[in-house]
């Protein structure tokens, strides 16, 4: 019985460390996406008082695609 607990509390410890290490890393992620200019969450926090149907949106899907098939050309080496 008492080896199931050390199990467990060394279990609870890991997983706390790996979520821990997890989090980080996205707060990391965040961070460098932010300073390359990929994305700007200051935009994105405007989200919830902007909300009505009528809005102009975050990002403008059409935009966002040409940029996604604009990148895949440029990694296939058509232009």
């Amino acid at each position: 019985m008492e080896t199931i607990q050390e199990f467990q509390a060394y279990g609870y410890f890991f997983f706390t460390v790996f979520l821990v290490v997890v989090l980080y890393g996205y707060i990391y992620h965040l961070y460098r996406s932010e300073k390359s200019g990929r994305r700007d969450y200051e935009k994105y926090a405007d989200i919830a008082l902007n909300d009505a149907i009528d809005d102009i949106p975050v990002e403008a899907f059409s935009d966002k695609l040409k940029e996604e098939n604009g990148k895949k050309e440029q990694q296939n080496g058509v232009v």
